[in-house]
C-alpha cells in the first residue's frame, strides 16, 4: 500500500544525491541507487526535483 511520508525509503547514489522510493516498490534491502533494478529506479524520484536543491 502506498501512503504518505512513512512509506518512503530514502536512498543515495554514489555521488550522494538523494532519491525517495516507496518501500513496497523495492525488492529487499537497498543500500544505494546503483543496487536498484531498472524497474525499481523508474519508481523512485530525485529529491532535488521536489525541493529544487540537491541538499535540503
Amino acid at each position: 500500500m502506498k501512503g504518505g511520508y512513512e512509506s518512503l525509503v530514502w536512498i543515495r547514489d554514489k555521488n550522494g544525491k538523494e532519491y525517495a522510493c516507496y518501500a513496497d516498490d523495492l525488492k529487499g534491502k537497498i543500500k544505494a541507487k546503483e543496487d536498484l533494478t531498472a524497474e525499481e529506479k523508474a519508481n523512485c524520484l530525485d529529491v532535488s526535483d521536489i525541493v529544487g536543491t540537491e541538499r535540503w
